[in-house]
């Protein structure tokens, strides 16, 4: 699958899921989102099976918060959403992928991406700028 169209997936195929998934102590695991059209990796987050299943069952990417011990569907208080393209599992099952339409910047800062912080020249260096201030997303 490499569309815009939204994906969504039966019951029985979501169980599926779920049971290749290596979920680690605390039932969490690793999910990298990635634009599904350009390959432009945009952030890594938590999913558990709750997540999983909601972002399976309704198309639109949703996470575990660990800070807050909940879920976090991605875009809810900013707009920027992630609608799932493509879900994949590596071949351990214990990390996932996630191909995405990204709307808007993906990064709470207000970035395209969360990996703007390069080592360069002996330093670490922000190597992307702010797209949208994050006041006007979040309201803070």
């Amino acid at each position: 699958m490499s569309s815009d169209t939204q994906n969504t997936y039966s019951d029985s195929t979501i169980e599926k899921a779920l049971a290749a998934i290596m979920f680690d102590a605390e039932g969490l695991v690793p999910a990298i989102a990635q634009q599904h059209d350009s390959g432009e990796v945009l952030m890594m987050a938590w999913m558990n099976a709750e997540a999983v299943s909601e972002t399976l069952k309704t198309g639109q990417v949703c996470y575990y918060s660990r800070s807050r011990q909940k879920l976090w569907r991605k875009g809810e208080s900013s707009g920027q959403t992630q609608t799932l393209v493509d879900f994949r599992m590596d071949c351990d099952g214990d990390t996932l992928l996630l191909q995405v339409a990204q709307k808007g910047v993906a990064c709470h800062t207000g970035r395209h991406n969360c990996f703007f912080n390069a080592i360069r020249d002996d330093k670490i260096q922000i190597i992307a700028d702010v797209e949208t201030d994050p006041k006007d997303l979040y309201g803070k």
